[in-house]
């Protein structure tokens, strides 16, 4: 397979490192605006012949198919910040080629009512345009990272062979990760995180996606190998392709961020520096979102501060064999193992696993499909069945309450 890698960040890097060892993987394009960041990566991989470095604008949809036709591509693999979703999708749907994410593209909020009726939801753009990939042929897998991604897997498994009727697919993600010598240092992306976590959450109920206001209806959730965190309702597109595939009377994505990082957020939201969209600053356009993520350290180059675990997974709860059932399928990813056997931190190689797994299958054609399509409309035991494989193994934790008689 080869693949154009749009975005060598962390999560890029991380998506480079657990593919090389597969000898599938024929060759990977390393493009990225910052050149001198994908030869950092290139080194590391130690290499060049299969992973080549290149410039690229994500934001200049002709360069990429440009990069994509050089070197005859099979996929498009996008690794950057959602803003740049739509010029790559649209790119890999003109050259001919397969398309994949992590996170789909941005939502609008209602512009009248936003915490209570959805606006733009995120995907849209993608899914208004599934006839025409399906049409071609070409498939556009949205969403396989973690979380979209591995959750998503989950939710499918548990419909295929857990429960009978669901009642509620709750996606719940947790850490205790800190980091050494930051007051205040993300482990993600700050670009995507004030984007999920400052637009209204969506929720999925009774047939109809509706919001509700950032931070909402928090709840403590006790974690395999890290215990009880506080989570709450944000915004993530579990809640927007898990209803399309698996039926499901509620859909939730609820997040541990903590006090300190909530009023972070709240703050910047204040101050309008959560903005996206471009100003004047004494004669030169900027976006503060985009000095907000210059003034913070890399995610990319923390691994080495982090101590701890991060916990993804999908709380399923519902009926089986005429009984009340609960569980939680979940992976634990320790970030001391994630930097000893990746050279990656935990969070960022958390996230770029579903994805090699993803090509893995849709090279060997276990996965196969048309149009736009997320992960849970594929058959989830092939790619369970590679966790482990791959490193990143997950669980199964049977959370069903005892009813007294």
């Amino acid at each position: 397979m080869k693949v154009l890698l749009v975005g060598v960040g962390g999560v890029g890097e991380a998506i480079a490192a657990i593919a090389k060892p597969r000898k599938w993987m024929e060759l990977m394009v390393l493009a990225d605006f910052n050149v001198k960041r994908a030869e950092e990566v290139q080194k590391k991989l130690g290499d060049p012949k299969r992973f080549p470095v290149e410039f690229i604008d994500a934001g200049k949809q002709p360069d990429i198919e440009a990069l994509a036709k050089k070197y005859q591509v099979d996929l498009i693999m996008n690794s950057v910040d959602p803003v740049f979703n739509k010029q790559i999708f649209d790119a890999a749907y003109n050259v001919g080629a397969m398309y994949m994410d992590m996170a789909m593209t941005l939502s609008e909020p209602h512009p009248t009512d936003p915490f209570n009726k959805t606006g733009v939801k995120l995907g849209d753009y993608q899914f208004e345009k599934a006839k025409n990939w399906e049409r071609k042929g070409l498939l556009a897998l949205v969403g396989i990272g973690v979380e979209p991604g591995m959750a998503d897997v989950f939710a499918r498994y548990a419909a295929d062979h857990l429960f009978d009727e669901i009642e509620e697919v709750g996606i719940r993600d947790g850490a205790n990760i800190t980091i050494e010598g930051y007051e205040f240092a993300p482990n993600f992306s700050i670009w995507t995180t004030i984007e999920e976590c400052l637009n209204p959450p969506v929720i999925w109920e009774n047939g109809k996606w509706f919001t509700t206001p950032p931070f909402s209806e928090p709840e403590t959730f006790d974690f395999p190998e890290i215990g009880p965190v506080e989570v709450v309702n944000v915004e993530h597109e579990e809640v927007l392709l898990v209803p399309r595939w698996v039926e499901a009377k509620r859909v939730t994505f609820k997040y541990g961020l903590g006090d300190q990082f909530i009023n972070v957020l709240k703050t910047l939201h204040m101050l309008g520096l959560d903005n996206k969209e471009k100003i004047n600053v004494k004669g030169v356009q900027v976006a503060p979102r985009d000095v907000v993520a210059a003034c913070l350290p890399d995610p990319a180059h923390l691994g080495d501060k982090m101590r701890g675990k991060t916990c993804a997974g999908t709380w399923v709860k519902g009926m089986k064999d005429g009984k009340k059932k609960e569980v939680y399928l979940y992976q634990v990813a320790d970030n001391e193992e994630c930097m000893k056997t990746w050279g990656c931190q935990a969070v960022v190689a958390q996230t770029a696993f579903s994805a090699v797994i993803a090509m893995d299958l849709i090279k060997h054609g276990v996965w196969k499909g048309k149009g736009v399509l997320g992960p849970e409309a594929l058959p989830p035991d092939p790619f369970m069945e590679k966790m482990a494989e791959y490193g990143f193994p997950y669980g199964i934790r049977e959370m069903t309450k005892e009813v007294a008689v």
